[in-house]
């Protein structure tokens, strides 16, 4: 049975994916910080999940929770884990700045670090999940984007380090995805139509299309984007603050 650790398992596409893996008779580590909703283990009807409580924005608790893990011969890492602030720069929190370079970037480096040699054995796999805005210009998400690039740069650069071992890095690039990552958005968020945003189950799709394919091919970079263009934008009030979003991860 194949071992996988995954980041961000508690929700959104990180809570898609590990459900995905477990019903792939994966064997799944999951890092997230609450794993009990509405009183109940979200988890509970799978017992190949072994729940990881860490804050990844504290980079003390990472260390301990990987040094912890240690004797783990992982298979597989998918960095999952995102959190997002939206608004004008001038206006972003500097509190809200390290977060995000903690989350999005700081710990997928880190982590990924930590069990290369266990991949280099296993012939291993890292997908890290990125977003659309890595790739273009992105008002009111300059902070976020700019993680997201420097996380998509990395995977590219790893992957020519490592390919010689057989270990396959992956970038994901996610669109709008139906999660509760935009829930409190003051911009805007999924339009209502079905056509025009992306299904958590076609991002568990993708991982699985990815992990069942020969291993002499690598798909180094995949966009998942919605048939069409649509975002809807929210009315929001007047507010002295404008970037008050921030939203764990799921996606984007």
């Amino acid at each position: 049975m194949k071992i996988a650790l995954i980041t961000g398992a508690t929700s959104g596409i990180g809570y898609e994916i590990s459900k995905r893996l477990l019903k792939m008779n994966y064997t799944v580590y999951g890092i997230g910080r609450n794993f009990i909703k509405n009183n109940e283990n979200i988890f509970k009807e799978f017992e190949n999940f072994i729940p990881v409580t860490c804050d990844l924005s504290k980079l003390d608790d990472l260390e301990k929770t990987l040094y912890s893990l240690k004797k783990i011969k992982f298979d597989l890492i998918v960095n999952s884990a995102g959190v997002g602030y939206f608004g004008l720069h001038e206006e972003m929190n500097i509190s809200k700045i390290k977060n995000m370079v903690a989350v999005n970037l700081q710990a997928p480096l880190v982590i990924s670090q930590y069990f290369l040699r266990t991949l280099k054995e296993n012939k291993g796999i890292i997908i890290n999940i990125s977003s659309v805005t890595a790739n273009k210009e992105s008002p009111l998400a300059s902070v976020y984007s700019a993680t997201k690039a420097g996380l998509s740069q990395f995977s590219k650069s790893l992957f020519e380090e490592v390919r010689k071992n057989d270990v396959k890095v992956i970038t994901i690039y996610p669109d709008m995805t139906k999660t509760n990552f935009y829930g409190n958005n003051t911009y805007f968020e999924c339009d209502d139509d079905e056509k025009a945003y992306i299904k958590m189950e076609d991002i568990g799709n993708t991982i699985e299309f990815i992990l069942n394919q020969s291993e002499n091919i690598v798909f180094t970079d995949v966009t998942i984007k919605p048939q069409r263009h649509k975002i809807k934008k929210v009315k929001r009030k007047e507010i002295k603050n404008y970037a008050r979003d921030e939203i764990y991860k799921g996606k984007c």
